[in-house]
């Protein structure tokens, strides 16, 4: 078995999605994991434009290219967040407040799926965003119906858009990461446990997210085989000097004195051989998606040097 090998398109959004393929194509990846932003992807033209989703099919078809996945990731985690100023980066210019912010949130991810349906892709990545993130440190004490409370948000305002990803044969992947309602092995359990483990809703396995919090990603993989919807391969450095915090001591991304930080796959700490041998007993079948955000190298080089890392890597 050999699992197609996808870039995904955030980090190059800036760019014309056209130009953007055919460089893609020219160094070999498979097909895109799609971001939803920049000149790559517009849901509303998505979902309502036939001849919009002609044009980006064609560009696609025309470069050798497959579409392996949608991200939602900015509409999805407005869904279940509450708002805050940081959120003025994710949101259009007006929408201020977590009714508003949330009401953009609802009716993207709904476009999302529409628009999946029209490209002829089955699996939507994304967040879900969590009402509850900001308590994760239990001082001022955090209830346990504090807790279920939001859980229970999440559930009343993701379950209609499930309900519509149902009728269209779309599955949702949850990307499981800090700041969201899943962020580690008891909270992914938790959310599975309070949607009653329909089948609409799984994960997409992002291992440098586990291994930085001390978590080995391949167990997940294994407790959670049956709902592993989409991989993301992306590798992150841990730097225990003695004086650099897990929580990030208010350090930017790519400054050597934080604990972790993301890196070019095969330069990091996660052990993929471990992982792949993991995906194959899962018989997970679905793209590998190379996720690159390492500040302190050259995007296009290494997405070149990525995807020779993960050939070595697609085995079964």
């Amino acid at each position: 078995m050999t699992r197609p090998i996808a870039l995904f398109s955030s980090k190059w959004a800036g760019e014309p999605f056209a130009d953007f393929c055919r460089k893609v194509s020219g160094w070999g990846y498979d097909g895109l994991e799609i971001a939803c932003f920049g000149d790559h992807f517009d849901f509303e033209q998505g979902a309502s434009n036939p001849s919009y989703i002609k044009e980006k099919q064609k560009i696609l078809a025309d470069n050798s290219l497959v579409c392996c996945a949608l991200s939602a990731h900015k509409a999805g985690h407005c869904v279940g967040s509450h708002f805050d100023p940081r959120y003025a980066g994710l949101l259009p210019a007006g929408i201020r407040g977590t009714e508003a912010m949330r009401e953009w949130g609802i009716s993207q991810v709904k476009l999302a799926v529409q628009a999946a349906h029209n490209l002829g892709v089955t699996v939507l990545v994304g967040f879900m965003g969590s009402p509850i993130w900001p308590y994760w440190y239990s001082y001022p004490p955090t209830t346990q119906a504090l807790l279920d409370e939001g859980y229970a948000e999440i559930k009343a305002l993701w379950d209609p858009l499930f309900d519509a990803m149902d009728k269209l044969g779309i599955r949702f992947a949850l990307e499981v990461h800090p700041t969201d309602i899943a962020f580690d092995f008891y909270s992914s359990h938790k959310l599975l446990d309070v949607f009653e483990h329909r089948e609409t809703l799984g994960f997409t396995m992002d291992p440098s997210h586990f291994v930085w919090q001390g978590m080995n990603p391949a167990l997940f993989v294994r407790d959670f085989a049956s709902r592993i919807y989409h991989v993301h391969m992306k590798d992150v450095s841990v730097n225990k000097d003695g004086r650099a915090g897990v929580l990030g001591s208010f350090l930017e991304f790519g400054d050597t004195r934080r604990f972790w930080n993301p890196r070019t796959l095969g330069r990091g700490a996660v052990d993929f051989e471990e992982l792949t041998r993991e995906l194959n007993a899962a018989n997970y079948q679905g793209a590998l998606s190379v996720e690159w955000e390492d500040n302190g190298m050259e995007k296009d080089h290494s997405a070149v040097e990525c995807l020779q890392f993960v050939r070595h890597y697609n085995y079964s």
